[in-house]
């Protein structure tokens, strides 16, 4: 460990605290359907919008058409792109002339990036053409994190709002998100990265001479605009393969430092949106605090251990870090600071290879996805799976002081820890359960790359991923087939939705209830005290699928031996 890596973990740390409120501030207004300085540019486009898709803005939803409006628009969504995907190769912009992608494939995809997961099975520039990257994915990346931060609006409006039977308008919100926020900063950011290195071009590849006097055709396309929304929205498809390990993704230190800190800025806004939102703005930072305990704790770890190296290897003389799977113009920090904040956020995208970390090293990354992606989490689903988190934590407290759990003004009752505990329950259950059918049939043990434990971990971190709507992988294991893109695609399925769900039904409950004034008897939810036992919470819970992942390992290797498909 040196000066200079803890130096770059404290500022990025620092900045990202700093940027909560002025992002948090503006996202309220978004909040609020106020103007904000972009409405006069794109404002006649959202009332033009308004008006060929018949829809009123003004016209309130109650949670369940708020959620139905939201499923069928994802149905619609996941139908167009793989339509899309397996047209491909009858399409335009295909200059590399590449084949239509398989029916599991492309269905895999197309749930892949709308539920904001990204998993690749693929690379990206040897299987899609520029059509399927712009059209097919990028527009993903746009929505379905606006869609995120449209049912962390609702979720606030149930908290904050009164008596009410309403919680919103979907498609008002998710076109506010799009318009207003993520297309101009993403405009911003585009030209930043072309003014870095980044390509942004129709064009297939160009050809280089390489030092060896060979000549090299170099994949290019239009990256930069995948790349900005990429890190924004907390998706994390790659234009390339590689991903942000890449030089055209991620070319320089600074464009590094800058991914990061945007994969965590709406993020981090949110909590403080969530602040404004119930009048409270402490109890925003308190849940930010929370956030930026177990970050700092992962990161701490991690780093540790990726700087210590590997210890074999220093019992046969190498000395040094752990740089195996690691750019040289990162470093050990740099990549392992990534490492935590795309798994704390659920962008999945990568700058360093997880599968090469040490054993500690990459344990810390799907431990993150593992608690939920609940720490500073992908845009709106991080804070609206935090505040799941919260209404447990607080009924938890309740039951120690012997009182009826309230939070932010409102009494959380039966309904509402019912339906937080049937969303939270989902993660364990749907990551033990896939690993453990992959690690005993054969379809499943021919993925991993590696043998013993660290094969299973391959195939524990895949679920671990895609549940978490995350997307980055160990790297090591096959997951192009039939059995893994089925079965990744459940996963991402069931953790998107069944957490989205639950999320807005006790939206619309708390809408409904009366707001209760705080008075002495009242569990305080702003200080050190809530904040701790906000970590405490989130992980126990994570140990609830971390613990028997330890004991499902020797378990599946058991009875792949006993069945001749041994790892």
């Amino acid at each position: 460990m040196t000066i200079q890596g803890w130096t770059l973990i404290l500022l990025f740390t620092a900045l990202t605290i700093a940027m909560a409120k002025p992002v948090g501030t503006y996202l309220f207004a978004l909040y609020e359907g106020r103007r904000t300085i972009m409405h006069r540019v794109f404002g006649p486009v959202e009332r033009g919008f308004y008006r060929l898709a018949g829809i009123d803005p003004a016209a309130e939803q109650s949670w369940r058409a708020y959620a139905l409006h939201m499923l069928v628009f994802q149905v619609v969504l996941t139908l167009f792109t793989y339509s899309l995907l397996r047209l491909q190769d009858v399409l335009p912009m295909n200059p590399r002339g590449l084949a239509g992608v398989g029916s599991d494939g492309s269905m895999n995809t197309a749930i892949a990036f709308v539920t904001n997961t990204n998993w690749q099975w693929y690379g990206g520039e040897s299987t899609l053409s520029n059509l399927s990257q712009m059209l097919g994915l990028t527009i993903h990346n746009f929505l379905s994190a606006a869609t995120g931060i449209a049912v962390a609006f609702a979720l606030f409006r149930g908290f904050a709002r009164r008596e009410s039977g309403t919680i919103g308008n979907f498609w008002a919100d998710c076109t506010r998100v799009t318009l207003y926020l993520l297309l101009p900063v993403c405009v911003i950011y585009a030209l930043f990265l072309v003014a870095s290195g980044v390509p942004q071009t129709l064009a297939a590849s160009i050809d280089v001479t390489t030092l060896e006097g060979i000549t090299q055709s170099i994949a290019l396309g239009p990256v930069a605009s995948q790349e900005a929304i990429k890190m924004l929205g907390t998706n994390g498809g790659g234009f390339f393969n590689a991903n942000s390990a890449h030089p055209f993704e991620n070319p320089t230190a600074l464009t590094n430092l800058v991914q990061m800190l945007s994969i965590f800025s709406i993020g981090s806004g949110l909590t403080y949106c969530f602040g404004k939102a119930v009048g409270n703005t402490r109890q925003g930072w308190a849940i930010l605090s929370a956030m930026m305990v177990l970050f700092v704790a992962g990161v701490s770890i991690t780093y540790w251990q990726e700087a210590a190296g590997n210890p074999i290897l220093h019992q046969l003389g190498v000395a040094g870090g752990n740089m195996e799977g690691k750019e040289v113009r990162f470093g050990i920090a740099a990549s392992a600071l990534f490492s935590i904040v795309t798994t704390a956020a659920s962008c999945g995208a990568v700058n360093a290879m997880h599968d090469s970390f040490t054993a500690l090293g990459g344990m810390i990354p799907m431990f993150n996805m593992q608690l939920g992606e609940v720490i500073v989490g992908g845009v709106g689903a991080g804070i609206y799976g935090f505040l799941l988190f919260a209404l447990l934590a607080v009924f938890i407290a309740g039951l120690m002081v012997g009182r009826t759990p309230e939070y932010v003004g409102k009494k959380i009752e039966s309904r509402e820890v019912k339906l937080a505990v049937l969303a939270i329950a989902v993660l364990p259950l749907c990551i033990l359960g896939f690993s453990a059918i992959a690690s005993v049939l054969p379809a499943g043990l021919a993925g991993p790359l590696n043998k013993g434990p660290h094969g299973f971990s391959e195939i524990l971190y895949a679920f671990s991923s895609a549940t978490g709507n995350n997307g980055s992988a160990f790297a090591g294991l096959t997951a192009g087939t039939p059995f893994y893109n089925a079965l990744l695609s459940i996963a991402m399925w069931i953790g998107r939705f069944f957490m989205i769900v639950p999320a807005l039904a006790i939206a619309g409950s708390l809408a409904a209830k009366k707001h209760i004034p705080e008075s002495a008897g009242s569990f305080p939810t702003t200080g050190p005290l809530w904040i701790g036992l906000l970590v405490g919470i989130v992980l126990i819970v994570g140990g609830l699928t971390f613990l028997p992942s330890l004991a499902l390992g020797p378990i599946a290797d058991h009875l792949a031996m006993i069945s001749g498909q041994q790892f």
